[in-house]
């Protein structure tokens, strides 16, 4: 289990990772990380960026270093990475790496409810899904395939990551899909039968009933 941190948000986490490369002020960390593209990696909001680099400074991540002056803009304070924010840097990332975490999302969300939409509609639903994912992905592959030999790989492991995962969900979306499109998902009449006639079958109402504490999501719960 993830331990609790003194600056849990994920833009601590992007700040140390910006400032271990050198000193800079907090306009500079802001533009190093939207090159980055943490803002997509992280789900930064970066009208907490100032809120963060002072935690951090206060829990001693980071330190003053010193301050500059650009022409007539204001004074800007240059801040570096202290030894204990080495080490925060270090042991997060590791914990991120190694330790699953489950994650909420939205679309499994939606597919713990399935059952109230009639199978047809899913299947356009579904359908739709699928082609925004493989939009999605060629955009992202296209993107991949332009950075090649401009980016070491090791700073776009994310992205081909993601690329996975992007992948993997339109072909499990697709395999759903077509299972319904085609009659061969279990039970398929019986739920459309329950949206035409507005009878729900016993045998999807009685498992929740007789599981009781046995059902999956109480023992994961417990």
């Amino acid at each position: 289990m993830a331990r609790k941190r003194k600056v849990a948000n994920l833009m601590g986490l992007a700040v140390l990772s910006a400032v271990v490369l050198q000193p800079m002020h907090r306009y500079e960390i802001a533009a190093r990380l939207r090159a980055w593209g943490k803002d997509n990696d992280m789900g930064i909001k970066w009208g907490s960026l100032y809120t963060v680099v002072d935690n951090l400074t206060k829990h001693g991540f980071l330190e003053i270093t010193g301050s500059e002056r650009d022409g007539a803009r204001p004074e800007r304070t240059i801040y570096r990475i202290t030894d204990a924010g080495r080490a925060e840097l270090v042991d997060w990332t590791r914990e991120l790496i190694a330790d699953p975490e489950p994650e909420k999302r939205r679309f499994m969300a939606g597919l713990s409810v399935l059952s109230v939409l009639p199978p047809d509609e899913v299947v356009d639903l579904l359908t739709r899904r699928i082609t925004k994912l493989d939009t999605i992905i060629a955009e992202t592959r296209a993107q991949l395939a332009a950075l090649e030999g401009a980016v070491p790989r090791l700073f776009l492991v994310e992205e081909d990551y993601e690329l996975t995962m992007l992948a993997a969900e339109a072909d499990w979306a697709r395999g759903l899909r077509d299972a319904l499109a085609d009659g061969s998902f279990p039970d398929t009449e019986g739920w459309r039968a329950w949206h035409r006639d507005g009878v729900a079958p016993p045998d999807l109402a009685e498992p929740a009933l007789e599981g009781g504490a046995n059902t999956p999501h109480t023992q994961h719960d417990s």
